[in-house]
């Protein structure tokens, strides 16, 4: 049977090559031209969490998606000691192909401290209970879909996603730019902080981008758009258990000039905030060929 979680657990348990040097590959079953956006990210953040005392968690990263990644080739992953303070620890990776770098990020690792505490409130949104999955919806439209992707448009996943208000791929309507999702990881992936913050990393750069086409009724099947993830940053909050569900309420407050800014806010189902991320995404209408 497949295992789409083992897979992705096998994915972001990158090779250490040397003290500060990493080695990640992409699943080779794939037919993506490019390597998702997410899999960079927390493989980079990976790479950064085997250079830090385990005793520090991340709080935050920020990533810059420099060039798309080729999933045909193994990415290294470069890790740069910007400092180890008594508190806060920063670490810098740079994601390289074919001798170029294609992603770079900046995460900070903290120790645990007690604090004055505040947080806005969880939106109420339906249950995921009654809302139907990603590959449900998918399948009764697999018809729809070029033979040649639909495999990967209908396969299992290892992120279990349910959209409050799913816009119709092929004929959408323009709606409000905030929009919720539930999402977890399709299986326990166990206790460990780290991971857990890896594969909710993982999980941010799903939904978040088509954020700023809603407004004007596009979706990734339009042949008009050029779409691609250009920068992506995440604060976090509290620990993680992300094989329980958790609410991500997103928006776009702003489009233009080829981009769209796209937020997000990741609950636990109890309420907490356990994390907040924002995107900066290409939105492009691409040009006629003459």
């Amino acid at each position: 049977m497949s295992d789409p979680v083992g897979d992705l657990l096998t994915l972001l348990d990158i090779e250490r090559l040397e003290l500060d040097l990493f080695r990640g590959q992409s699943p080779d079953e794939r037919a993506n031209q490019r390597v998702f956006g997410g899999q960079v990210i927390a493989q980079a953040l990976v790479a950064a969490q085997r250079t830090v005392s385990e005793d520090r968690i991340c709080h935050s990263l920020h990533a810059y998606f420099i060039r798309p990644g080729d999933p045909k080739v193994p990415i290294i992953y470069q890790v740069d000691h910007a400092r180890d303070g008594g508190s806060f620890t920063t670490r810098r990776v740079v994601a390289i192909q074919h001798g170029k770098q294609i992603f770079n990020l900046a995460a900070s690792f903290q120790v645990p401290e007690e604090g004055w505490e505040h947080q806005h409130d969880m939106p109420k949104a339906p249950v995921p209970e009654t809302l139907k999955g990603l590959r449900d919806r998918r399948l009764e439209i697999a018809d729809q879909v070029p033979e040649s992707i639909r495999h990967e448009f209908t396969r299992e996943r290892d992120i279990e996603m349910r959209d409050v208000s799913p816009l119709d791929l092929f004929n959408p309507e323009p709606a409000n730019d905030s929009h919720q999702v539930w999402m977890r990881v399709a299986r326990d992936a166990g206790d460990n902080q780290a991971l857990n913050q890896c594969l909710l990393a993982y999980a941010s750069d799903m939904s978040l981008l088509g954020t700023g086409n809603r407004p004007h009724g596009l979706t990734w099947f339009d042949p008009k758009l050029m779409s691609a993830s250009l920068d992506h940053a995440i604060w976090f909050h509290a620990s993680v258990k992300f094989s329980d569900w958790h609410l991500y309420v997103m928006d776009s407050p702003f489009a233009g000039g080829g981009r769209s800014f796209n937020r997000g806010s990741i609950y636990n189902r109890d309420g907490k905030l356990v994390a907040s991320v924002a995107q900066e995404g290409l939105m492009r209408q691409k040009k006629r060929k003459n």
